[in-house]
Order: structure tokens, then C-alpha cells, then sequence
């Protein structure tokens, strides 16, 4: 199996970490998204322009979360994804709650705090930040609640949730995310970097395609989203 990623892109290191515990062998392709060679080539992998996509043979599938699942559903005896339709459906709600919720909201101050500058498009806006910073302000508190006296955010055992969130954290110092504060939240994000598909997945991402000098140009908003986007309004 191929996976088209960009180590920048937190959507792509979320399929790595599922395959890296799962013990799935994926042929990692770097797409430079700031390349129109790999940007057409992007777009005849998946009509959103969008990083991960994974290609099985002659299956092209794209959404990071639709990527995990698939991965799982075709691994015998795995434990990430349950089988029983409570158990999963628990995961879902999480998968969706951190895709149509927390991640948008992070994503506000990621944008501003590391990227906005990098691309061009001036200084942080106080304005925003502070917007972005109150909208994450309760879902931060929420899950912090969610996770007292739990060490996984799914069900008793580590679940694509957990990968799906952590990786939503990946720029939690240089954002200068406001959820360093959630004494829950920061103890189970430690448990989730100590595992070994973490520092696996994040070495091969790294390790792979471009030079140092050439990632710190390209921007995760570029690598995942396919051109920056304007601050959110």
C-alpha cells in the first residue's frame, strides 16, 4: 500500500501512527504541495487536493479518518477500531466531535500563531486569536472532564480516537495552544508520545522526502488543505 503524505501534515502522521500499530507496511510518497508537478498529481489522487491519500492497488481512498478505518477493517484481530456496533460507535463520536470541533478550533491559532507569518500573510490578528482562543476555551475543558480517571479518550484500551487527537497537538508549543492548562488532557497526550508507534511514526515521517530547509517553508495548512487558507473569519 502507498500513502501520499507530507510530513508536515497531521492528517497524514494520523495514518502513520494507525499503520505503525497495526504493523502495516505503507510506501511512504511525499507530495510537495508547493511543487505544480505535485500539486497536479495530488489532483488526480483526490479531487479535494487534500493530503493523506492512501492508494491500495487499484483502491484510491482519501479522508484521514475513512484512511484509519480502512486500515483497521482490513487487519484480523485488531483492537483500534472495535467490532461490536457501541464500542465503535463510541470511537465515531470522537472521530467526529475532533474533526468537526476541536480540530477546526485549534487549527484558528495554529494558523496565526505558526503559519500566518511563513506564508506571507502579515502578523498574528489579536482579534482572531483571542476568538480562536475562546472557542477552544470549553471543548478544551470538556474533553480534559472527559478524560478524569480515563487512559484512553475511547472505551478502555487505545482507539484511532486517541491518534485522531493527539495529532491534532503536534503544534501545541508553537501554536502556543491554551490547553496546556488540563492537567488530563497533557497526561494522556504524554502516554500517547511514549508509545512506540508515535516515535516510529513520527521518525518515517520525518525522515522521509524533503530537506529540512524545504519543510520549514511549507506550511501544514499547504501540505494538508492544498493552498493556505485566509484566516478563518
Amino acid at each position: 500500500m502507498r500513502l501520499y503524505h507530507h510530513p508536515l501534515a497531521s492528517n497524514a502522521r494520523r495514518v502513520l501512527l494507525v499503520a505503525r500499530q497495526l504493523g502495516i507496511a505503507l510506501e511512504l510518497v511525499e507530495l510537495n504541495l508547493m511543487e505544480p508537478s505535485d500539486r497536479r498529481r495530488l489532483a488526480q489522487l483526490n479531487p479535494n487536493s487534500k493530503l493523506p491519500v492512501l492508494a491500495d492497488g487499484d483502491f484510491v481512498l482519501w479522508e484521514s479518518c475513512a484512511i484509519m478505518q480502512y486500515l483497521c477493517d482490513i487487519t484480523p484481530g485488531q483492537t483500534l477500531y472495535p467490532r461490536q456496533a457501541r464500542p465503535r460507535a463510541e470511537v465515531n463520536r470522537w472521530l467526529f466531535w475532533i474533526s468537526q470541533h476541536l480540530g477546526p478550533a485549534l487549527r484558528v491559532l495554529v494558523w496565526e500563531n505558526v503559519w500566518k507569518g511563513r506564508t506571507g500573510n502579515g502578523a498574528p490578528d489579536p482579534q482572531v486569536q483571542a476568538r480562536g482562543a475562546a472557542e477552544i476555551a470549553p471543548l478544551a475543558a470538556l474533553i480534559d472532564q472527559h478524560l478524569a480517571g480515563r487512559r484512553w479518550v475511547a472505551g478502555e484500551s487505545l482507539s484511532l480516537a486517541d491518534f485522531a487527537l493527539a495529532t491534532c497537538l503536534i503544534y501545541l508549543d508553537q501554536a502556543r495552544l491554551p490547553v496546556t492548562g488540563c492537567a488530563n488532557l497533557m497526561a494522556w497526550y504524554a502516554r500517547v508520545q511514549a508509545l512506540d508507534a508515535w516515535q516510529s511514526a513520527a521518525a518515517a515521517a520525518m525522515a522521509d522526502g524533503l530537506s529540512a530547509p524545504a519543510r520549514e517553508n511549507l506550511p501544514e495548512c499547504v501540505a494538508t488543505h492544498g493552498t493556505p487558507p485566509h484566516p478563518p473569519l
